[in-house]
């Protein structure tokens, strides 16, 4: 027990600093890009969401590798080799000539961004399940708090120290997480040494596709992903819309804050909640609830209401994630759950691929307001999907795997 808590809090303030290290950039992308020729603004706005986008194609697809090969040989192994492979990627960025050649390495940096989720698979595998909700609720709070100060820290950086050092240091911190792993994370052998039995990558995916629970709680993650990145693109533009102010971006930037603020407050709570009443049934409150508190931000007429009403957000957002890990966690079984948790994270990444340029066809359509009406509706497919789930009979994966291998 001393050494799964030891484990924990390492693993906690890993993942602030790789948040953190990862999303320093996302401030000067686009001013990065320009730094690299005389481009007109279509073309510099256009590779900036290409390079943004990247990372999550080349994630996507590696994810469940990651964690089948995590499956296998230790989690503590691939923890260390994403650290030191985003670090080395980000590294190389204040090196570029060109943007292709940005391009190329936010490709590479994708194939190693593995580092929180394989951190989540390897924290969920040695957690008991009925505590699976509240431990993954609080891991989240790492994660968020990095992705929330991380672009301040990057933005003040980039102004101080200009964009070749902003990428050294960041490279240098993710390198100080990496150091963090090999000395702090001591992996049971008794689980390091459990093998992926006879179950094929092909029997894997079989049984993924046949097991109703696991399968649409994955498209849930990714509806969940689409919702919370469809309007983040356009909320600046949202803001300045909301006020006459000129610190536009540092407003936005609150705004932006105020749903990172609420999830790190109530992540936990929602997490130890749904261990005591049921994934299924917390998860469900939590999707209609959102669906409440994202329709009215279409209507507001001044800033400080849109803010409220994102930190309200996300309060609600806080646990859908935790619970839907926690949800794999209590179906997976533990010979492949770390490739059963990989796919998971590949619906997520899509998620993060698709909202976006949802959000951006939508405002395009019929303005940024309708974008909170689609987001709305996607939360309610999801509030659906668990509500039928809920009365179907139970499936045991491990049952299916033996049969089917």
């Amino acid at each position: 027990m001393k050494n799964m808590r030891h484990n924990f809090i390492i693993i906690l303030v890993a993942n602030f600093i790789v948040a953190a290290s990862v999303t320093m950039i996302m401030p000067f992308l686009s001013l990065y890009i320009d730094t690299l020729g005389d481009f007109s603004d279509d073309y510099v706005q256009t590779w900036a969401g290409i390079i943004f986008a990247a990372t999550f194609i080349t994630a996507f697809l590696m994810s469940p590798i990651w964690g089948r090969i995590a499956d296998k040989y230790g989690y503590k192994p691939i923890m260390i080799i994403n650290c030191f492979g985003v670090g080395l990627s980000i590294f190389l960025m204040g090196y570029v000539q060109n943007v292709e050649q940005f391009f190329v390495l936010r490709l590479a940096m994708g194939v190693v961004t593995g580092f929180i989720p394989t951190s989540i698979a390897f924290i969920s595998k040695h957690t008991p399940k009925e505590v699976a909700g509240k431990t993954l609720g609080t891991l989240q709070m790492g994660s968020v708090g990095g992705t929330l100060f991380g672009p301040v820290l990057g933005g003040l950086m980039a102004d101080t120290f200009g964009f070749k050092y902003t990428f050294l240091i960041t490279a240098v911190t993710i390198t100080i997480a990496a150091t963090i792993i090999i000395f702090g994370i001591h992996e049971p052998a008794i689980i390091r040494k459990v093998k992926n039995a006879i179950y094929s990558r092909k029997n894997v995916i079989w049984a993924i596709f046949h097991h109703r629970l696991i399968l649409n709680v994955m498209f849930v993650t990714s509806l969940i992903q689409i919702g919370n990145f469809s309007i983040q693109p356009l909320l600046s533009l949202y803001v300045s819309e909301l006020t006459p102010s000129q610190e536009v971006a540092m407003l936005a930037g609150v705004t932006f804050s105020a749903a990172g603020l609420g999830n790190i407050c109530f992540a936990r709570f929602w997490g130890k909640l749904a261990d005591h009443y049921g994934y299924e049934r917390i998860l469900s409150y939590l999707l209609i609830l959102a669906v409440i508190f994202i329709i009215p931000q279409a209507f507001v007429t001044e800033l400080w209401q849109l803010i409220i009403l994102r930190f309200l957000f996300g309060i609600i957002s806080g646990g859908l994630i935790p619970i839907t890990s926690a949800l794999i966690r209590r179906e997976a079984p533990i010979e492949v759950q770390g490739e059963i948790m990989g796919y998971n994270q590949s619906f997520r990444f899509l998620g993060n691929i698709i909202g976006p340029v949802l959000g951006g066809v939508v405002a395009s359509l019929g303005g940024i307001h309708s974008v909170f009406y689609t987001t709305g509706l996607l939360f309610f497919i999801g509030f659906v999907i668990m509500s039928f789930l809920k009365k179907l009979p139970v499936q045991y994966m491990d049952e299916m795997l033996k049969k089917h291998g």
